[in-house]
């Protein structure tokens, strides 16, 4: 059997590696010409997707990924603020929390290296569809074609191969416009670093204004202690931020801009709404080259509405399938998973049964995944009515009071 990879994301070269190393012919092409040229800051990845990534590389790449990631139960509990940087409520204690935060570029570049010389970049795929003999074909836009027994469609939220599929787009906008960043602890005041902690959060307020904190510290919280393993792009304490508001005109302005020039705008519209400068330090601070737009995509969080094709000898995974917003932290994870599973079931079953099989399980976990992570975008969204604008008002400061009442208990 020999399968053909459109796309080389996390979800693609996790793919191929598992089917590298399970001795499966594979191929994977991808458009970038360089793995460490990605978009995207740091992944979450649960217990679930660590154990299945842990099945689809060689154990040496575990431990490099290990020793890359910062471990959540070293962290403090998440917060939960306001507009003002009121205390609202904490998250659950996470010593006992297996997850990993790691690089997306250093995720990358290990499943790449895993992938070895089946991978190959700056190949762009153009269309897809069956050869004379009923064979799935590849066109790229160098005047190359490829055959395979299997093609599948790792390339992402907009996926040729999925729209071929599917005969029309998978996902559509959310509602949501993030804007994202790094910045390094060590350029905030003592008074931030002291109030923000070693913990991630959110902070939300009305009019659709959110910003997401994530705290990064793969050196410090390395989960494996091997410093001669490391290759994390984050070497110090980091915070990768992300700030969201309503798609709309306003944010469409704001997506047109770059740097420095992004960066004092994405300040100026907090405060706009009523936010305090305090909070709004870390975006400040940020490394202005880091900054960064991105609109929010999600398919449909109904099991039945997924991967809507009889299965074939065409198939796609991870965000092809289903685009999921990065509010829950999940969709790389799932994308480890899918791929995971496609293996397993190659490997076991004829190819027909196992595409099917495969595609009712995504479809199961793509829409549990998309129900996590449409929860936050549904609450954020609310803000911007009326009714919730008020809520939001009206509410944070019982909610401070009461989160003061709890410490001092």
């Amino acid at each position: 059997m020999r399968v053909v990879v459109v796309g080389g994301g996390i979800g693609g070269l996790a793919l191929g590696s598992g089917l590298r190393r399970a001795g499966v012919e594979v191929s994977v092409f991808e458009r970038d010409t360089d793995v460490r040229a990605t978009g995207g800051y740091h992944i979450t990845l649960d217990g679930p997707a660590q154990e299945a990534l842990s099945g689809l590389v060689a154990p040496e790449i575990v431990e490099r990924m290990l020793a890359s990631g910062s471990a959540l139960r070293l962290r403090d509990p998440d917060a939960f603020w306001d507009r003002r940087g009121r205390v609202l409520g904490y998250g659950p204690e996470l010593r006992d929390d297996p997850s990993l935060d790691i690089d997306r570029i250093t995720l990358r570049a290990l499943l790449a290296e895993a992938v070895g010389d089946d991978l190959h970049l700056g190949k762009v795929a153009t269309g897809v569809g069956y050869a004379g003999d009923g064979a799935p074909v590849v066109w790229f836009d160098d005047g190359t074609s490829v055959t395979g027994d299997l093609v599948v469609g790792a390339d992402g939220a907009h996926s040729l191969v999925a729209r071929f599929l599917a005969g029309g787009p998978t996902n559509a906008p959310a509602g949501i416009v993030g804007f994202s960043g790094r910045t390094s602890v060590n350029d905030l005041s003592a008074g931030e670093r002291a109030r923000l902690g070693t913990r991630s959060g959110l902070v939300v307020g009305p009019h659709g204004a959110a910003l997401y904190l994530g705290f990064l510290d793969p050196v410090g919280n390395a989960v494996l202690d091997r410093p001669e393993l490391r290759s994390p792009v984050t070497t110090g304490p980091t915070f990768i931020w992300g700030a969201m508001f309503p798609d709309s005109a306003v944010t469409g302005a704001l997506r047109k801009l770059r740097g420095s020039a992004l960066r004092a705008a994405l300040v100026a519209r907090f405060r706009e709404l009523g936010w305090r400068p305090e909070v709004l330090e870390v975006i400040e601070a940020a490394d202005a080259e880091s900054v960064a737009a991105f609109r929010f995509n999600a398919a449909s969080s109904r099991a039945g509405e997924l991967a809507p094709w009889p299965a074939g000898r065409i198939t796609a995974l991870g965000d092809a399938v289903h685009a999921t917003p990065p509010t829950a932290g999940m969709g790389a994870g799932a994308a480890i998973r899918d791929a995971a599973d496609l293996v397993e079931r190659l490997g076991s079953v004829p190819l027909p049964p196992a595409v099917e099989g495969f595609e009712a399980a995504m479809r199961e976990r793509g829409a549990a995944v998309l129900t996590a992570a449409m929860g936050p975008v549904r609450w954020i969204l609310f803000t911007d009515t009326v009714a919730g604008a008020a809520l939001t008002v009206a509410a944070a400061p019982v909610l401070a009071a009461a989160a003061r009442w709890r410490g001092r208990r």
